[in-house]
């Protein structure tokens, strides 16, 4: 059995921050340097709508590398690309995760699923512990005592 990790605990993907940041910055900066070389046929609005459009392609991996989740006292926050949810530990029945799926899949007492793609399956090793500690915490936490 995993031990249950202190609170707060805070799970992140780290190849897959690495690379989209790096990415964003090589692209932002590829763009930048475009619209300054350009052929003088291509006009100033044209220009800015290269680096407008290089922002926004940068803007988007920060929302792929900003995915974590966070657990504390009071339950877990799933910050997903566009979406943030705060879930109570009473709330989350389960955590699944199979071979070869992209991220974990907590599963919920109102019957639903939610995602959470703070935990990355393709970091295998790191998934696998992160996977470990959430659902010691959920054992530790999640069920609502017996009365007595």
């Amino acid at each position: 059995m995993t031990d249950v990790p202190a609170l707060p605990t805070v799970w992140r993907p780290r190849v897959t921050r690495i690379v989209a940041y790096a990415t964003a910055g090589i692209i932002v900066l590829g763009m930048i340097v475009l619209a300054v070389v350009v052929a003088p046929q291509f006009k100033l609005f044209d220009r800015i709508l290269l680096v407008v459009f290089g922002l926004f392609v940068g803007w988007i991996l920060h929302m792929l590398a900003r995915c974590r989740v966070q657990a504390d006292e009071a339950g877990l926050t799933v910050v997903n690309p566009f979406r943030t949810r705060r879930l109570e530990w009473a709330e989350v029945i389960d955590v699944t995760m199979s071979e070869g799926e992209p991220w974990p899949t907590l599963d919920l007492a109102d019957g639903t699923s939610f995602g959470a793609m703070g935990i990355n399956g393709a970091e295998r090793t790191l998934a696998a512990d992160q996977l470990a500690a959430l659902r010691a915490l959920l054992e530790s936490r999640g069920e609502a005592p017996n009365p007595t």
